[in-house]
């Protein structure tokens, strides 16, 4: 018996379903991306005008936020201590740099570059958000509007299957249906409601095939290639099998790769590989001739 993986095969409408929500998945990463990065670069600049600022305040120990303030009532005496105060650190400092207005200017240049980079990265980070949301509001209704309609197609799919019972998806965290887990809920005639686990492998097998063609009700598809689906059913399995199959082939062509015969003899057209002689392959193709 061969693995689980091979019960699933390869739809085209399968495809195009996960590659859209593999993109808006994608897509939802990318801009998280980018926010993380906005955020450390932000938080980059800020320590850098942080820097710039304690450094305009060592060097000419002025604070560049009240450089421009101005008190319209002056106190003599304050103004006085003030001086004397601004000549002792003149003294200190010693010879006077000349280019010290140039210096000041250019980092005054600086901080107001930073301080606008700042602005603008707050900015587009509140558009990164918007965007965020936006898609994952957008990416829930259309995952939803899917989940609801493959399980309607299921209840069809299944019964057709299994000659009757019932089966159903369902989300394990209905508050977050797109990084939710989806459980697999069947109930074949006579039995209980089991998980999908707990059913024969043969039972999983046609349960697995339900859910696919209950996908594929949702937008047919003109071709439909399934691979080695049948290997774990018995003949009465594969009996029920080929009588679906019948049924849809009405508006698609199935192409099914097969080692069982039942399947085969089901068939309107059969095509093999050969070996008549050693190394050389020939195809091979029989026509069965479509069933009333």
């Amino acid at each position: 018996m061969k693995h689980n993986a091979k019960f699933y095969p390869l739809s085209s409408e399968l495809k195009n379903i996960q590659n859209n929500m593999i993109l808006k998945q994608q897509k939802k990463e990318e801009k998280i991306i980018d926010k993380q990065n906005l955020e450390i670069k932000l938080n980059h600049i800020s320590n850098e005008k942080k820097i710039i600022e304690n450094f305009i305040i060592e060097k000419y120990d002025i604070d560049i936020h009240k450089y421009l303030d101005f008190d319209n009532i002056v106190d003599i005496e304050n103004l006085s201590y003030e001086i004397e105060k601004s000549k002792k650190s003149i003294l200190n400092i010693g010879p006077i740099n000349m280019a010290i207005e140039s210096e000041y200017n250019k980092e005054k240049e600086r901080f107001d570059f930073l301080s606008n980079q700042k602005k603008d990265l707050l900015d587009s980070e509140v558009i990164l958000n918007k965007t965020i949301r936006k898609l994952d509001k957008e990416a829930k209704v259309k995952f939803l509007e899917s989940f609801e309609l493959i399980n309607q197609n299921l209840k069809k799919t299944f019964s057709m299957f299994f000659d009757g019972g019932s089966s159903y998806l369902r989300l394990t965290d209905d508050t977050n249906p797109l990084e939710s887990d989806i459980e697999i809920v069947a109930k074949p005639p006579g039995k209980k409601n089991k998980s999908l686990k707990m059913l024969s492998s043969g039972e999983k097998a046609l349960s697995a095939t339900a859910i696919l063609f209950a996908i594929y009700l949702k937008k047919p598809s003109p071709f439909c290639i399934l691979d080695e689906i049948d290997s774990p059913l018995d003949d009465s399995n594969i009996k029920k099998f080929t009588d679906v199959i019948k049924s849809f082939s009405k508006t698609t062509q199935f192409i099914i790769i097969t080692h069982n015969k039942l399947t085969m003899q089901e068939s309107d057209y059969m095509y093999g590989i050969t070996q008549q002689k050693q190394g050389i392959s020939d195809i091979v193709s029989v026509e069965l001739g479509r069933k009333a």
